[in-house]
């Protein structure tokens, strides 16, 4: 059964939302949209399972999170945009001028925007780490400060999973002074939205996770072509002690943690954001938004939004093996399938890790959040949101406003 609300016209993607249950091992899912910055969609369904709060088969409710994975990147580059816009860094500007000891090992002429767009040579770490490392801000923050790159800064492109996160995290955390990254996040983002996005979650806020778990119905050829798990697998077995290998398996416990209560309650900014689709999708609504609602407004001025999808990097990525194009830390929508965030030129967003998802329209003046605990094949679109995106495109292209 389909809970929530949706506007009048918007059936056909209730009705899609319905259909991934029916036919595409949906489990337990969310999906909110928002038209011209106000919710015309936000709809949930299925059931989900805590194993660490004794919850099993429970009914998916509107508050119930789950963790997007990179999903959560486009959240971390909206902080940095905000700064920026703020005039307190400067995207063109060495990360070392903000965080000096970050210039060791041939980083010092690594700019701000480099990171935001893959383009700095951090895409993983050399020397293998503790596993219990990466729920410690500091150690994580130690070990890119002594991480050599493992190409020239700003000659190619490389997606970096991880490292992105902390690396963009401190620095927020340091420019504008607060504790933690999620702090700022909070401050700056999720409360004037009334978001529920986290970086680190409490005690209380346990309970209403949703454990992820892989999709048990297989996803067709068609849809699953491109940076899916088997074509990582076949990089990374072709070169263990290579780039993607350790981009994705350094330390291990990134593979292995992520339905723990310690990974849940660390900041992993690139990869733990934990979500509710009308969360992600309040963000997304308020960045693609037509005109200059509060929401809007309290998120980027205007003429800084265009930073949001400005072209900065599109190259075959020398990590996920496939071309791949990036504004200042959003993902920029292309023809292949597992690429379709949007229609419009000025389309961005982020894919998570299996499925979660969120992105901005503004030539439709859209935001759009979908979030699944049932991890399909795909590293980018897969085909239970692309199903989403076809019908909600279908309705707005065939309805006169």
């Amino acid at each position: 059964m389909i809970e929530g609300k949706w506007e009048k016209g918007w059936d056909a993607v209730v009705d899609a939302f319905a259909a991934n249950f029916a036919d595409a091992g949906e489990q337990g899912a969310a999906l909110s949209i928002y038209r011209h910055g106000t919710a015309v969609v936000n709809i949930w369904g299925g059931t989900y399972t805590n194993v660490s709060a004794q919850i099993a088969d429970a009914p998916w409710q509107q508050d119930t999170c789950v963790n997007i994975f990179s999903a959560g990147k486009g959240l971390v580059a909206l902080c940095v945009l905000q700064l920026a816009a703020a005039g307190r860094l400067d995207l063109d500007a060495p990360v070392a001028d903000y965080w000096p000891e970050f210039a060791a090992a041939n980083k010092s002429a690594i700019s701000v925007r480099q990171v935001l767009c893959h383009r700095s040579g951090l895409s993983a770490f050399h020397d293998t780490l503790p596993s219990e490392h990466i729920y410690d801000w500091a150690a994580m923050c130690g070990a890119i400060e002594a991480l050599t790159p493992w190409w020239q800064p700003g000659e190619a492109q490389g997606y970096s999973p991880f490292i992105f996160g902390w690396i963009l995290g401190e620095l927020v955390r340091r420019v504008s002074g607060c504790d933690s990254f999620d702090s700022y996040f909070q401050r700056a983002v999720a409360q004037p939205l009334k978001a529920d996005c986290f970086f680190g979650l409490d005690d209380r806020q346990l309970a209403k996770v949703a454990d992820v778990a892989p999709l048990k119905q297989l996803q067709s050829a068609r849809t699953c072509s491109g940076a899916d798990s088997v074509a990582l697998g076949k990089i990374m077995k072709a070169d263990p002690r290579g780039v993607t290998n350790r981009a994705f398996g350094n330390p291990l416990s990134l593979l292995t943690s992520t339905n723990s209560a310690l990974w849940r309650k660390a900041q992993i900014p690139a990869a733990n954001c934990h979500a509710t689709a009308h969360g992600l999708a309040s963000v997304y609504g308020a960045l693609g938004a037509d005109m200059q609602t509060d929401a809007a407004t309290k998120l980027l001025p205007a003429e800084q939004r265009t930073l949001c999808w400005q072209e900065q990097s599109a190259e075959q990525d020398k990590v996920l093996g496939l071309p791949l194009r990036f504004s200042n830390g959003f993902m920029l929508p292309a023809e292949r399938e597992d690429c379709r965030m949007g229609r419009g030129l000025r389309a961005f967003g982020h894919p998570g890790a299996g499925g979660c998802l969120g992105f901005a329209d503004p030539d439709y003046s859209l935001g759009f959040g979908y979030v699944t605990s049932r991890m399909g094949q795909s590293l980018l679109v897969d085909q239970r949101a692309a199903r989403l995106i076809d019908a909600a495109y279908h309705i707005m292209e065939n309805t006169d406003e």
